[in-house]
């Protein structure tokens, strides 16, 4: 049996990848900026499920801000790679604006 440390860490592009449900959340919680991008539609391909609707949202890691108050951007997209492609970009652009 394999213990909680010695699980690998899902990582894109350098950055950890995270899922619950059907939420995915893109960064480290120690940055000023996270992706959260939520599944909102799919449809079955070959017995599996595939996001075909991903809401994507840059938002401010501070947890004094009410969470409405934490998008600094949003959209949707028409898939996951979609997704990914512009959480990317966006919390690459956020976190080096600083």
């Amino acid at each position: 049996m394999a213990n909680a440390k010695s699980q690998e860490i899902l990582e894109y592009r350098g950055r950890p990848l995270r899922r619950k449900d059907n939420i995915l959340y893109y960064g480290s919680m120690s940055d000023k900026y996270i992706i959260m991008m939520q599944v909102t539609d799919t449809k079955t391909v070959d017995d599996m499920d595939v996001a075909t609707r991903v809401s994507v949202q840059l938002q401010l890691t501070d947890p004094d801000l009410k969470s409405r108050d934490r998008v600094v951007k949003k959209t949707e997209k028409g898939g996951l790679y979609a997704a990914m492609d512009v959480a990317a970009v966006w919390l690459e652009r956020a976190l080096s604006s600083k």
